[in-house]
């Protein structure tokens, strides 16, 4: 059986163009409804650090922010921190897009967070939940929203964490809060309760909006949607699945059955019968 259509993917002509906007007139079948990818209230924010990823994820109406962070620039082979920043806001000048403090120290990691919110006004600066010294960096988060400054904190994985950063959060300034969704999830935790529940805590903000981070798969999305997350963070390899999203599952069962044959007589493998 299929659960969603592909009829209108096709017509659009976009399944063999490979071009950059997956949004359009794609329809899946969520709970025997239907709706577009562009009509999913959660946000997709691209997720990291390829300049060149980013600048193709910029033309696609459906990526409506950015993040990134440094273990993803070091991947990148990002050398110079400021340089890599200015280059992203000059080709995503009009949404939002995160950038991260590396510093340890609660006072150096505050300097830093008011420098990289002076590269610009769509600026949001990632603040981890805590130190390495498990030390919870409330006093950061507390200081940098009353001045005005989009904080968004990091690597939040317990909803006691959520309700400290909200209770540490001053001022009007827009807030996100990232749970990592896809880590709790590693550890075998199902994380949409969690996703809800940090959902209903974040209404004492009104605008804090909750981002759900690390996703490991295309139906993460839809979760998130579910659940009535604000953000959902996606890499850019996660970005390029959403071609197949609504694929005939027959189709799909067919040309997996000739990848593995292909690559067998590829390969030149014998079996050989006594």
């Amino acid at each position: 059986m299929q659960t969603a259509s592909c009829d209108l993917w096709r017509a659009s002509g976009l399944a063999t163009s490979g071009t950059t906007s997956f949004a359009a007139e794609v329809r899946i079948q969520l709970g025997g409804g239907m709706m577009q990818l562009n009509e999913l209230r959660v946000h997709i924010f691209a997720d990291g650090a390829d300049l060149g990823g980013i600048i193709e994820m910029s033309r696609d109406p459906l990526v409506r922010g950015f993040t990134t962070n440094p273990t993803l620039m070091r991947k990148a082979g990002v050398q110079d921190y400021r340089e890599f920043a200015r280059q992203v806001l000059r080709a995503v000048p009009d949404r939002p897009v995160s950038f991260e403090v590396f510093a340890d120290e609660f006072a150096e990691m505050q300097e830093q967070a008011l420098e990289i919110a002076l590269w610009g006004r769509n600026v949001s600066v990632k603040i981890p939940v805590m130190n390495t010294r498990a030390e919870f960096a409330g006093s950061v988060i507390k200081t940098l929203s009353g001045a005005g400054v989009s904080v968004n904190v990091t690597a939040v994985m317990t909803l006691d964490q959520v309700d400290v950063i909200v209770d540490s959060l001053a001022g009007e300034a827009e807030a996100f809060v990232s749970v990592f969704a896809g880590r709790i999830a590693d550890t075998g935790r199902d994380p949409m309760p969690i996703m809800a529940e940090a959902m209903k805590r974040l209404e004492r903000r009104p605008r804090t909006r909750l981002i759900w981070a690390s996703p490991r798969e295309v139906l993460n999305i839809f979760q998130a949607e579910a659940v009535g997350c604000d953000v959902i963070t996606v890499s850019n390899d996660l970005l390029q699945k959403l071609k197949i999203v609504g694929k005939d599952l027959e189709a799909y069962s067919l040309e997996t059955v000739r990848m593995f044959r292909d690559d067998a007589v590829k390969a030149g493998y014998r079996i050989r019968v006594a």
